[in-house]
């Protein structure tokens, strides 16, 4: 209640013995009537006032003060007093709290006294709360004790019963619900039971399938990388032994050499012709591991399309089968196309000879064509080969896409050839960002198209064994005749290849590989006057120290002392760090450990070397850097496969 409410008393009852709780307990209920308060309210007041004074009798001083108390509300209060340091019970004061609209307990004051009040809110009244007091007082005490208090009785124990049966049927329901209770935990628990053992089974299914595949995985990826490597050792192995087959060739059917009957001609053409296709095909074959590695990079330069084509046309054309037409357009170009000129080169070879190599009557055609993209953002150039030769079956079309399958039937007989080509010309168009499909029918003929992007999608990343741009000193010097062909042409016409009247004094070469070397002396006997051929790799420092040459030329791989060994110690005294170092190789571009070959300004492969990458060399071999750094200039040949094979 609030402090200043208007306070009534009605009677104060001095707690002694028993008798006077249930005189105190009478008094409330009757004034609980006749302020209109019944029902549970009367009952939760009379019940809680009862045992708080069941609890404090005995109590020193102790009274019970019946009132009206008036604030916002009108409200009936019990108020306990008492003296000594006795509190009543916590569950007494909870259920107080619960029960009743106000319970307070407050300590002695300055008197020593101790107070609990209990109240309860009554209905409104009609009249003043000070008539309605007045009336209450004489109700008190006019009414027959002893019938108030049969009366009294008899009502508490009819409200006894009654909540006895209520407390009753909620223990029965009670019960009830537990019972249900059980017996749904019971199925919750029983499905989930099943449901753990389901899934910890289906998880260790799923662990030993998972486990599985890792080591398949492991598998396939470790036989993958022992395919590539070993196409990649096999390659390098075929290609030493057979450049010097071509080689050796070579300056047979060189004028210079000593005359060869027609006979003896056309047998060392035909073992130069077949050397160059064996090449091919390991370049190929090993270009194919590159690609698979992620080692295969495009250099994309501006493209002559027309210079392109005339040079398929050239040479495609003397292996048509007879009776078939190759036509191949003199396409002029409406817009620029920047891309890898080698690899499209390439592609389009490799899908003009198996079409010609399929096509036994009838026609390849060749068209080209420009388009722009649907989404707008640049060109792409179209070329489709169609063919009227012997066609797919529709179970092989995406089969001859692996490395090696080949289709059986009879028009394989006479025609060898890996299983590479279309494979290999797939995956060089992904390279360039394009796309290569095919269309086939068994006795139709076969179309492939292939989508070219005029620009790069992305920028090419920086090589610095990149071939140079067009219109640059190596372009100018190297026609794409004899890049396509090396000098093979160029003999064959009667004459040996001009190094623009440069001859130098001395040169050192450091080689162990005497097949190479007996092609390689005889074309840097037209460039030096004196040529040194080491290969004891372990003399190469004493004798340039000695002999001073004016180039040095060092092969990478050699037993005892390597090429990257030999070059460190000749740059390591000042008496041989001057001296012009070339670099001879076999090795793949990415495979050359530049940072171990300071003050190297020219790097050769030795894969279709003419006298004219050499002339180059010598003419540059005083431009080498005064600090070390990767080479600055590498000829074409290092970062390009020769382009003359399917």
């Amino acid at each position: 209640m609030t402090t200043g409410a208007s306070v009534h008393e009605l009677i104060t009852i001095a707690l002694r013995e028993g008798g006077d709780v249930v005189t105190l307990r009478r008094c409330t209920q009757s004034a609980c009537r006749a302020l209109g308060l019944t029902g549970s309210s009367l009952v939760r007041l009379t019940t809680v006032v009862s045992e708080a004074g069941e609890h404090l009798l005995g109590a020193a001083g102790l009274t019970a003060q019946l009132c009206l108390e008036e604030t916002d509300a009108v409200v009936v209060a019990v108020r306990f007093g008492w003296r000594e340091a006795r509190r009543p019970p916590s569950t007494l004061l909870s259920a107080a709290k619960r029960l009743l609209d106000d319970s307070r307990l407050r300590s002695a004051d300055g008197g020593g006294r101790h107070e609990l009040l209990l109240a309860q809110r009554t209905p409104t009244p009609t009249t003043s709360v000070g008539e309605l007091a007045t009336e209450v007082r004489g109700k008190l005490a006019g009414a027959d004790t002893a019938a108030d208090l049969i009366e009294a009785l008899r009502t508490q124990n009819r409200q006894l019963l009654a909540a006895l049966e209520e407390s009753q049927s909620q223990q029965d329901e009670l019960q009830r619900l537990n019972a249900e209770l059980e017996e749904t935990n019971a199925g919750v628990v029983a499905l989930y039971s099943e449901l753990a053992s389901e899934l910890e089974e289906t998880n260790s299914g799923v662990v030993a399938l998972y486990a599985e595949l890792e080591d398949k995985t492991r598998q396939l990826e470790l036989a993958h990388a022992y395919k590539t490597r070993f196409w990649a050792s096999v390659s390098h192995e075929l290609r030493s032994p057979v450049n010097s087959v071509i080689a050796l060739a070579r300056l047979l059917l060189d004028s210079g050499a000593d005359p060869l009957s027609d006979e003896q001609r056309q047998q060392v053409a035909l073992v130069q012709a077949s050397g160059s296709t064996l090449l091919a095909l390991v370049d190929e074959l090993l270009d194919v591991a590159k690609a698979e590695s992620g080692r295969l990079e495009p250099h994309p330069v501006e493209v002559d399309l027309r210079s392109v084509l005339h040079q398929l046309r050239g040479t495609l054309r003397g292996t048509a089968q007879p009776g078939v037409g190759l036509h191949i357009p003199d396409h002029i170009q409406w817009g620029p196309l920047v891309t890898d000129e080698v690899m499209l080169t390439r592609i389009l070879r490799n899908v003009l000879s198996n079409a010609l190599k399929f096509t036994a009557e009838g026609s390849v055609t060749l068209d080209v064509s420009e388009q722009q993209d649907e989404e707008g953002d640049g060109s792409r150039f179209v070329f489709c080969v169609q063919d009227t030769g012997v066609g797919i079956p529709a179970a092989d079309v995406e089969r001859v896409f692996e490395e090696f399958y080949q289709v059986r039937g009879p028009h394989q007989r006479g025609r060898s050839g890996t299983g590479l080509g279309l494979p290999y010309a797939r995956r060089l168009t992904e390279l360039l960002n394009g796309s290569l499909a095919l269309d086939s029918e068994a006795g139709h003929g076969t179309r492939v198209t292939i989508e070219i992007p005029a620009r790069p999608v992305r920028p090419a990343a920086e090589d610095t064994t990149a071939a140079p741009a067009p219109g640059g000193a190596a372009d100018a010097a190297q026609p794409k005749a004899v890049r396509a062909g090396g000098t093979t042409a160029e003999r064959a016409a009667g004459g040996r290849p001009a190094a623009a009247g440069l001859r130098v004094g001395s040169v050192v070469v450091v080689d162990d590989d005497e097949a190479f070397l007996a092609g390689f002396r005889p074309l840097l006997d037209g460039l030096a006057e004196s040529v040194t051929v080491l290969t004891d790799s372990s003399r190469a420092v004493a004798t340039v120290e000695s002999l001073q040459p004016d180039a040095v030329f060092l092969d990478l791989n050699m037993p005892g002392a390597d090429g990257y060994e030999v070059r460190q110690a000749l740059a390591a005294r000042p008496s041989t760090a001057g001296v012009p170092v070339i670099v001879l190789t076999a090795l793949e571009p990415a495979d050359v450990d530049r940072s171990r070959l300071a003050r190297v300004h020219v790097v050769l492969n030795k894969s279709r070397l003419t006298a004219e990458d050499l002339a180059a060399a010598l003419r540059r071999r005083h431009d080498a850097p005064s600090a070390p750094q990767a080479p600055t200039s590498v000829p074409p040949m290092l970062s390009r496969a020769p382009e003359e094979h399917r």
